[in-house]
């Protein structure tokens, strides 16, 4: 059994692979100061939850933008599931797609996982949109590299940044409002962070198949809020909630 880490600056997405699919997938809030043996006790307790012991899982592979935690994931792999983790990123281990951007050491590692997803499960030319702490837009080439994209502040982040700076203004649910014009603080603080960032997808998955010369590009979307955005903008084509664990699972075969 497979055990897969993607570890985000907000979240932890774990994943149980096992016989041509996920037996179990959890999340975790990420916490940097956490201890490997912390997060051995929060694994063995998702392990419990699935009627599993530690040593169900044969191997473990871990990608992640918070490198205080990449060394405390790989030290849990080794201490407790008596396995070497694989890390994306690390010297040995193939992502199984190009990296043509001009400092391949500076993409997180889980652009580059999303990117061999996208290109394994959907074929390129193709767009990934990731809506985390950022929401990113990254690149597939028709044949198959990782070619860059663009990185924005997350809906979330920037719902934070404005209420924490404007003194009257206030936390909205995170939804269309009745119409663009908004009649009130709530619909207009709606109207400007929902359909505004719809537009903003929009107008960017626009530019890039414009910048990348291919209109058809076919557009994935993952994370939280993606079935959200995908409800109010014809932009996006697939969702797909597990697609940076599939690309964990994905290179750890090619270089099983």
């Amino acid at each position: 059994m497979l055990l897969a880490v993607d570890i985000g600056n907000t979240n932890i997405h774990i994943g149980l692979y096992q016989g041509g699919d996920w037996v179990q997938t959890w999340r975790a809030r990420t916490d940097a100061d956490k201890m490997p043996d912390e997060y051995a006790v929060l694994v063995r307790s998702f392990l419990d939850e699935a009627g599993l012991a530690f040593d169900a899982v044969a191997a473990m592979i871990v990608g992640s933008v918070v490198p205080r935690l990449t060394g405390a994931f790989v030290e849990l792999g080794e201490r407790y599931l008596k396995c070497t983790p694989r890390v994306v990123g690390a010297p040995g281990v193939d992502p199984g797609i190009r990296v043509e951007v001009d400092h391949p050491a500076e993409v997180g590692a889980d652009r580059i996982v999303n990117a061999a997803a996208a290109h394994r499960l959907y074929g390129g030319p193709a767009i990934v949109v990731d809506f985390g702490t950022a929401t990113t837009f990254d690149v597939v080439t028709r044949d198959g590299a990782y070619a860059g994209g663009a990185i924005a502040p997350g809906i979330g982040l920037s719902h934070d940044a404005l209420v924490a700076r404007a003194a009257r203004l206030y936390k909205v649910e995170l939804a269309p409002p009745p119409s663009p014009i908004g009649r009130n603080t709530a619909h207009a603080l709606q109207s400007g962070l929902f359909l505004g960032y719809v537009a903003m997808i929009e107008g960017m998955v626009a530019r890039l198949r414009a910048a990348m010369g291919e209109p058809q590009a076919k557009v994935i979307a993952t994370g939280g809020l993606a079935p959200l955005f995908a409800e109010h903008t014809p932009a996006i084509d697939h969702i797909a909630p597990l697609l940076t664990l599939d690309g964990l699972r994905l290179i750890f075969e090619q270089n099983a």
